[in-house]
């Protein structure tokens, strides 16, 4: 049987990662069937996490998992260990007292117990005790009325738990829920250009020196330091900003970071890897521009890997550099449009970048629709491009693994 796993960020207030929502698809009948969690979903979970492993889903942060009553039954949250897993208890499972005794079982061991969408019922004498195990309540700022959020936060204030905003996309509602009280946040508000203020990209990796050193010997390999270069985020966006500049413009637009290199030449590379290496500016290292690395890489070896599936070899560098770049405007705090101008890239990635419609935004499109678990999307995206559900989930997988071994100490 395929099991496919999606992961969301869970963030602080401070924009550290503090966990990670897991969600569980099926694909063995090659599409994307609905998932009503109980014994089917008992199997995916138990197959995820043995052929993904823990360390690489979630990178030691814990995971919240979503289990239906019938899960709760058959005590599966005890397949994890504490550290490992927040147990998410969904809004469709009814509070009675055998809940209860679950939950004080699941406390007992040192399990966290979130509540997803949790409406409390006064009239129910059970959701009081509730109150008392659980450590979170997650509450959906899309589907509840202010009301219903001002009475679940007076409770948490009560009983001590902690809330988490989901479904945040906008600044304004995280500054409001943190200004509330809020603790965590979850959504796509990271996805969105107002989010960040700052103008540069973080470093990552160390590729500097290792590319000096390849320099320093009589016949470099251009692949390899493309390659290198390829890996890290920020030295691309260097790499093109400083392409675009007076001294340097190109009469024609960039489609590949190897076509950047011969432009710029290797001597003037070796010159300005040195100031960037003296510079070490990698203080605005941070979880969340962590995540964002991770997501732009793995679109990047998505997107390369459909146009190579589609026999476009040539064409693919263009649509690596699609994935790459499809985040930029998060990190910068800017909108694509204005970063657009300050990278000399090839005009079909630029009209994808910006959302226009072409081969380059369909296959981009369809590593986002995965990457935030949007099915019929997905089969709607893989139809349009010719490709099979359970190959593009395949290749997903593989980019997925890739970056998460290219972001690794």
């Amino acid at each position: 049987m395929e099991a496919f796993v999606a992961r969301q960020p869970i963030f602080t207030k401070r924009k550290e990662i503090f966990a990670y929502e897991l969600l569980y698809r099926n694909n063995q009948e090659n599409k994307f069937p609905e998932i009503n969690g109980d014994m089917a979903t008992t199997d995916v979970i138990i197959n995820s996490f043995i052929n993904i492993g823990m360390n690489e889903l979630s990178s030691g942060k814990p995971c919240f998992i979503n289990f239906t009553e019938k899960l709760l039954q058959l005590r599966l949250p005890t397949y994890f260990q504490p550290n490992e897993i927040v147990v998410e208890i969904l809004e469709t499972v009814e509070i009675s007292q055998e809940l209860l005794d679950i939950c004080k079982e699941l406390k007992c061991k040192g399990y966290q117990i979130a509540l997803d969408d949790f409406v409390f019922n006064r009239d129910n004498p059970h959701s009081y005790s509730l109150m008392e195990y659980a450590d979170i309540i997650k509450v959906d700022f899309r589907e509840t009325t202010e009301q219903l959020r001002h009475t679940i936060e007076e409770i948490s204030l009560k009983y001590n738990i902690k809330l988490l905003a989901e479904k945040i996309e906008t600044l304004e509602e995280f500054e409001s829920a943190v200004k509330i009280g809020y603790e965590y946040f979850q959504g796509y508000f990271f996805s969105r250009p107002i989010i960040l203020s700052t103008r540069d990209v973080p470093e990552y990796f160390q590729n500097y020196f290792a590319i000096i050193k390849h320099l320093s010997i009589s016949e470099p390999d251009l692949d390899y330091i493309t390659q290198l270069i390829e890996q890290d985020l920020s030295l691309s966006y260097k790499l093109l900003k400083l392409i675009n500049s007076p001294a340097f413009r190109p009469k024609s637009k960039i489609n590949s970071i190897r076509q950047a290199l011969i432009r710029l030449g290797l001597n003037e590379l070796k010159k300005w890897l040195y100031i960037l290496a003296i510079r070490g500016n990698i203080t605005g290292k941070s979880e969340w521009s962590r995540e964002i690395f991770n997501n732009s890489l793995t679109r990047a070896k998505m997107c390369e890997l459909i146009a190579l599936h589609k026999n476009l070899r040539k064409e693919s560098s263009s649509y690596f550099l699609t994935g790459m770049f499809s985040l930029m405007d998060v990190l910068l705090g800017m909108e694509m449009d204005e970063v657009l101008r300050v990278m000399p890239l090839q005009e079909n990635i630029c009209e994808a970048l910006k959302g226009n419609s072409n081969q380059l935004k369909d296959s981009l499109d369809l590593s986002i629709y995965i990457e935030k678990g949007n099915w019929n999307d997905v089969s709607s995206c893989c139809e349009k491009l010719q490709i099979e559900d359970e190959i593009a989930l395949q290749y997903y997988n593989e980019a997925f693994k890739w970056s998460s071994n290219l972001m690794k100490d």
